[in-house]
């Protein structure tokens, strides 16, 4: 339930389509809550998104990086039953299909993904382009720059 109205933003403002969208899906109540996960900072411009998939394989699990989305899916592809002839009586450990979607920030490039210890890890660092980093720009002194006079003007005046 959301109290409050992103309406009168939408009128006033130009480009800012993706702040409102992600804005929208943080106040929906429709998120899904498996498989838990975590986002930590390992640095400055580094970042680590750890997924708990235990059960899953490595081949039952996608990432997949676009524009600025990440989305990790996982997808169970053996029937538990089937490969002993034993028969699971009760299940409490969830093997059921995820899609699991983080919206990245400009910049954010996916380096790499590792399993280990039923925990996907997605490492991702920013690296944003010299031409988009600040730069420091010198402060002149007071004196002003010398003026050309051009002579016509001074003799089109007498």
């Amino acid at each position: 339930m959301r109290s409050y109205d992103l309406t009168p933003f939408y009128r006033s403002t130009v480009g800012f389509d993706r702040l409102f969208n992600l804005l929208d899906q943080v106040t929906s109540d429709g998120s899904p809550g498996y498989p838990p996960y975590n986002i930590e900072r390992t640095g400055e411009n580094a970042y680590r998104i750890s997924v708990a998939v235990s059960g899953f394989s490595q081949a039952e699990l996608s990432i997949v990086a676009k524009e600025n989305t990440l989305t990790i899916k996982g997808e169970k592809t053996a029937n538990e039953n089937s490969g002993n002839g034993s028969e699971v009586l009760y299940r409490g450990i969830a093997s059921r299909a995820f899609e699991r979607v983080f919206q990245l920030a400009d910049f954010v490039q996916v380096k790499n993904a590792s399993l280990e210890n039923g925990l996907l890890h997605v490492d991702l660092v920013r690296e944003i382009p010299e031409a988009k980093k600040p730069r420091s720009i010198p402060i002149g002194g007071g004196e002003k720059a010398p003026q050309v006079v051009d002579g016509s003007a001074g003799k089109a005046a007498a």
